[in-house]
């Protein structure tokens, strides 16, 4: 048998905490001397200790750990229960890093504030466009990773059915939003991957839309390098060359996102072209367009 101390330390928890779970009846010590009230354990009961500082990390309540133990859970569950919890725990992480990521990237954007560059922002012609799409709906333009969890899983799944029909892709992929309230201030939008394609009909059992793009006859157009969670950066550059420029953005106006590099697995070397439909300021006021 071991001392409480002993016991703590192969345990890894503390002394204050295995008297705490003795106190609260989730885990008694073995045996407890009556002259003394020294406690003492056994090395099987290191496999319940395990079982309670487990489920205690990953965030169950020691209420909810003393159910989990009661109703004596058996090995399979307790897995299934934990690679669950495992998995929220993940995704959550997931979504606090990119949060951290937007958080670094809006302090650098305000630190460039009043010498922000926007020599790169081009003004440009988009000619009409056929392409094939799949749609989702987001939470808004403020949930960023709403956005991302939905459009990502699209484009594998709209490439399988394209080449599975064999539909030619003729360019680069393609984002476009769209607003989809269903109630006054709701501000879901309507995400679109799309490729475009050739002129080859597609049957409408195929899977996806078949859509024109309608041309865009002045757009307001910059590369965005690195991640799309960064986006605001570019779109404050454009929003300035707008502004700089007297021209007004369009809304909806079919604003798109052009990926033209974009490496899975190294996120910081995108490059996406980002494009805002204009109106453009009167005649000798704006610079010259650029042929696409």
């Amino acid at each position: 048998m071991f001392s409480i101390g002993e016991f703590a330390g192969l345990g890894r928890v503390s002394v204050r905490m295995l008297r705490h779970y003795d106190a609260i009846g989730l885990l008694r010590p073995a045996h407890v001397d009556p002259r003394s009230g020294y406690r003492f354990y056994t090395a099987a009961q290191l496999r319940l200790l395990n079982r309670v500082t487990a489920l205690k990390d990953l965030g169950f309540t020691l209420a909810q750990v003393q159910t989990l133990i009661d109703e004596k859970v058996n090995a399979a569950e307790l897995r299934g229960m934990l690679r669950l919890r495992r998995a929220e725990l993940a995704a959550r992480m997931r979504q606090d890093t990119a949060r951290l990521a937007q958080v670094d990237a809006r302090l650098r954007m305000i630190e460039s504030e009043g010498h922000m560059d926007t020599g790169d922002v081009v003004r440009k012609s988009i000619p009409a466009m056929r392409v094939a799409q799949l749609s989702a709906t987001a939470a808004g333009y403020d949930h960023p990773t709403s956005i991302t969890e939905n459009l990502t899983p699209l484009y594998p799944r709209l490439l399988e059915l394209l080449e599975r029909h064999r539909v030619d892709i003729v360019g680069a992929p393609i984002a476009w939003y769209e607003p989809a309230p269903s109630e006054p201030g709701d501000e879901t939008i309507r995400v679109h991957a799309a490729f475009p394609i050739g002129t080859a009909e597609a049957e409408p059992g195929d899977g996806f839309e078949v859509v024109m793009l309608p041309p865009v006859p002045d757009a307001a157009a910059a590369l965005h390098h690195g991640p799309m969670s960064e986006a605001f950066r570019t779109g404050q550059k454009i929003a300035n060359w707008i502004d700089d420029n007297g021209h007004r953005a369009i809304e909806p106006g079919f604003a798109r996102e052009v990926y033209l590099d974009c490496p899975m697995d190294h996120l910081d070397r995108w490059v996406t072209e980002m494009q805002v439909p204009i109106r453009v300021a009167p005649a000798g006021q704006g610079p010259d367009v650029e042929p696409s």
